[in-house]
């Protein structure tokens, strides 16, 4: 593989990086399985594992898999997203960020992590408090960059011009949701990255499944992921726009996964595509098509069934910014609305 460099951290990675939600065995996988995969994907040369602490016991497994590999692997794992009943345990807190990081080492069986990533925004955290607990943990050596994920333009301006002023370590790294089918951070996110010099580790990139070629109209075969994304799969704007992709795919003589894959790493201010295969077969269908590289015309015809800078319907997982899901924050008490 040719590597990448992971934004201005001097880390480089591969376009293709293994996301390890699925290797929860929650997710119905075995964790001997899920080793498997791990190993052939490190062999094929993947050198980047992004797992986080809410993935049920992927952060076991992982560190499972990358015993006497450690070294040769760019280990990414999140933090924030509530992983107890307590509503201490979330967040981006000092006082939880200290005890996940070490939650997270342990499960992992490291003594670092390479990037450790804000998995969430948490607007109920100053970003000074986040960005200085942080920084200590650079400075210990616990973790070598930190980075956000989904997290608004305008928070990720706000939090580089908080680190400058305070003499803080930045966020370095952003994993955003980025496919053909959602192609919003198009718009702003990856060009503010770009002029930050943020490495994009992208998430999502067979558009949570719809983008694989298995589902279609009126008959959904991915069971699983329906299961856990029912507003993606059934969204009939993302299957009408489905429909026009698979003909597309055809005429280039390349599978639907491989389109899908291709496209985001193409961007410029792409780094890394993160891959969320469950199954060997899984694996070693995305792996076949490393070497795809899509025409300016092919990419054409894409921008013309989902123009840039747009999403289609709607994507599960996504952030909702709380100006957006609290009503109270977007409507005046009854009592002001009143006209005398």
């Amino acid at each position: 593989m040719q590597y990448r460099n992971l934004g201005r951290t001097g880390i480089k990675v591969s376009p293709y990086a293994l996301g390890a939600m699925m290797f929860a065995t929650q997710m119905g996988n075995d964790p001997d399985d899920s080793i498997r995969i791990i190993h052939k994907a490190l062999d094929a040369g993947i050198n980047l594992v992004d797992t986080a602490d809410a993935y049920g016991d992927s952060e076991e497994i992982v560190g499972r898999a990358l015993k006497g590999r450690r070294d040769g692997v760019v280990l990414t794992t999140k933090f924030s997203r509530p992983v107890g009943a307590d509503p201490n345990q979330q967040g981006a807190s000092r006082r939880w960020i200290m005890r996940a990081v070490e939650d997270s080492l342990r499960r992992l069986q490291t003594d670092h992590i390479d990037v450790y990533q804000l998995h969430r925004p948490d607007p109920d955290t100053d970003i000074e408090e986040t960005l200085s607990a942080l920084t200590d943990l650079v400075r210990a050596g616990k973790i070598r960059a930190f980075g956000t994920s989904t997290m608004p333009v305008s928070d990720l301006v706000e939090a580089h011009w908080v680190a400058q002023r305070n003499g803080l370590e930045r966020f370095r790294t952003e994993q955003p949701p980025y496919s053909i089918l959602n192609r919003g951070i198009e718009r702003e996110v990856l060009p503010v990255a770009q002029r930050y010099g943020m490495g994009i580790l992208t998430w999502g990139p067979l558009g949570q499944g719809m983008l694989t070629g298995r589902v279609r109209q009126n008959q959904n075969t991915d069971v699983l992921r329906a299961k856990f994304m029912p507003k993606a799969f059934g969204d009939q704007q993302r299957l009408d726009a489905v429909e026009k992709l698979i003909p597309l795919a055809q005429e280039a003589g390349v599978s639907m996964p491989h389109l899908a894959m291709a496209f985001v790493i193409s961007h410029p201010g792409v780094t890394s595509a993160l891959l969320g295969a469950r199954t060997m077969t899984q694996l070693d269908s995305l792996l076949e098509g490393t070497d795809v590289v899509l025409s300016d015309d092919v990419l054409d015809r894409i921008d013309e069934i989902v123009p840039p800078g747009t999403d289609v319907g709607t994507l599960d997982q996504a952030y909702v910014p709380p100006a957006i899901e609290r009503t109270e924050l977007r409507r005046r008490p009854l009592v002001e609305r009143s006209v005398a």
